[in-house]
């Protein structure tokens, strides 16, 4: 077979692909046996390049979950955060929450190329997320789980969604937990989620009012352990080195463990989003004290807590599409 004769052969079997796959889902549900039969290494291609990607930097697997979050809060977990501008859609890479800071993109690329290799118009880009995040915190110690499947891309994107709907460091605890209700989570999911602050780091810009101004009066936020915060001021001045990174778990910050929840105990939460769960809310204070006592049931309630985030609005039967390129809609 040419070249050309494959290629259109790839470009047909993409323009048929709501057709294929509408009758898949059993009633717009996602099910983890979706790509048995269509295309069954899957997620043995997805474990495969990302765990190079990881092993070359270790960050890129808090990278990925990241994105998983961030698209998931917008529109439903559909990939519309994989989207770049083009035509009418303006990227939600250039929001607040992902401008500067959001990356992996040119990993989830080249999973991707992979998977058209192998089967050609199969797999998702919003599945291939999912499949990613859950390796990404398998690859650094984590729990694992049986990750759902079935999701379409989205043919549009939202930055207005990106910006409102995702919660800011800065956020108070309230607007925090109503945040998460409107994804259909509660105060469970908000704490063992934020619990993946065990790996990956932030930038000074996002904690910087904690240091020296954090209710508008010049004073830093007495929360924050003094010692650790004038540790953090070194690299964090008043102004200048927004982009410098920290490490969220100082104690391990590249194991996917419970450190995160001890170290909020002991005033040493690097987000203000992440200690308020611990000084604002008693119901979520509890739940940190029995995540940094208990690994296993953190562990436990994240994964939970993750297939239900994976199942926020998906687009399935024949909404959406199976984008060829994560980066652009099917022409």
């Amino acid at each position: 077979m040419s070249q050309l004769t494959s290629f259109l052969l790839v470009l047909s079997l993409c323009a048929f692909a709501p057709l294929c796959f509408s009758s898949k889902t059993k009633g717009g549900y996602l099910y983890p046996q979706f790509y048995d039969h269509s295309c069954p290494k899957a997620q043995e291609i997805v474990r495969s390049v990302l765990a190079k990607a990881v092993a070359k930097e270790a960050r890129m697997a808090a990278s990925i979950l990241r994105l998983h979050f961030h698209d998931c809060f917008v529109q439903g977990c559909d990939a519309s955060l994989l989207l770049d501008s083009s035509g009418s859609i303006v990227s939600e890479k250039g929001s607040n929450p992902n401008r500067n800071s959001a990356r992996g993109f040119d990993v989830l690329d080249e999973i991707k190329s992979a998977l058209e290799k192998e089967c050609p118009c199969t797999v998702s880009c919003a599945d291939l997320l999912a499949i990613a995040a859950r390796e990404s915190t398998v690859l650094r110690g984590g729990p694992s789980w049986e990750v759902l499947l079935g999701r379409r891309d989205s043919r549009s994107a939202s930055l207005s969604g990106s910006n409102n709907n995702i919660p800011a460091p800065n956020n108070t605890f309230q607007t925090i937990l109503t945040k998460f209700k409107r994804q259909g989570l509660n105060i469970v999911d908000l704490v063992a989620l934020s619990g993946s602050h065990t790996i990956g780091n932030s930038r000074c810009t996002s904690f910087r009012q904690r240091l020296y101004n954090q209710s508008g009066n010049g004073q830093p936020d007495y929360t924050l352990d003094q010692s650790y915060a004038a540790q953090l001021k070194t690299r964090c001045p008043k102004s200048g080195g927004d982009q410098n990174l920290f490490f969220l778990d100082y104690v391990s910050p590249t194991k996917f463990d419970n450190y995160y929840y001890k170290n909020i105990l002991a005033s040493k939460g690097l987000l203000n989003s992440d200690q308020v769960l611990l000084t604002k809310n008693e119901g979520s204070g509890e739940l940190v004290k029995q995540y940094a006592e208990n690994s296993q049931l953190f562990f436990e309630q994240f994964a939970k807590s993750m297939v239900k985030m994976g199942n926020i609005s998906p687009l399935t039967g024949s909404r959406g599409e199976i984008r060829k390129n994560c980066r652009k809609i099917n022409s």
